[in-house]
C-alpha cells in the first residue's frame, strides 16, 4: 500500500480521492490528546501483603507512557508490616524476586499520605515488587506486577 500510494503522485487522482475519503470516515484528529493519569496501584486496595497486583495490572491496562502510578501504603507501625517499591531490571530477576539486582524506589515511610508517584517515561518494561523482608512479599504476598506502557494513540479510532 506505502508503494502504491508513493507511485501515485498526482493527489487529484480518483485512487487518492477514494482513499482519503475512506481514511477520513469516522475518524477525526483529536487536538486534545488524552491526557497522562494517575493510577493508584491496586485502586482502593492500595499497596498490601496478599492481594494480587499482576491480577491487577492486567485488569486496569492498557498503562501508557507518561501515565503515574501512585504506590499507597502505610507506614509502619505495630499492627502493618513495612512495604516498599523495587523496579527490577529485567525479567528474570523479577521472577526470581532476586532484590539483590532490584532498585529501591521508595522506602517504607514514602507510601503514606499522597502516595510514591512514579512516571512511566519511556516504552519499555516496567517490573515492581515489594522488597520487604528480603524478597518474602514479592515471593509469598504476591506484591509484584510488571506493565509495559503503550503509546497514545494520536486520534481515536473506532
Amino acid at each position: 500500500m506505502f508503494a502504491v500510494s508513493m507511485a501515485n503522485k498526482d493527489p487529484h487522482s480518483a485512487f487518492n480521492k477514494d482513499w482519503w475519503a475512506q481514511f477520513g470516515r469516522n475518524r477525526h484528529l483529536n487536538n486534545t490528546q488524552q491526557e497522562p493519569k494517575n493510577i493508584t496501584v491496586g485502586g482502593s486496595q492500595h499497596w498490601h501483603f496478599g492481594y494480587n497486583y499482576t491480577d491487577w495490572a492486567f485488569k486496569n491496562g492498557p498503562f501508557y507512557v507518561n501515565d503515574t502510578l501512585v504506590f499507597k501504603y502505610d507506614a509502619p507501625n505495630a499492627t502493618s508490616f513495612p512495604h516498599s517499591v523495587y523496579l527490577f531490571p529485567n525479567f528474570w530477576s523479577f521472577l526470581k524476586c532476586d532484590i539483590k539486582r532490584a532498585k529501591m524506589l521508595a522506602n517504607p515511610t514514602q507510601g503514606e499520605g499522597e502516595g510514591f508517584k512514579f512516571v512511566l517515561k519511556r516504552w519499555q518494561p516496567y517490573y515492581f515488587a515489594c522488597g520487604e523482608r528480603n524478597g518474602f512479599h514479592c515471593n509469598n504476598g504476591q506484591m509484584k506486577f510488571a506493565v509495559m506502557p503503550m503509546l497514545r494513540p494520536l486520534w481515536p479510532w473506532p
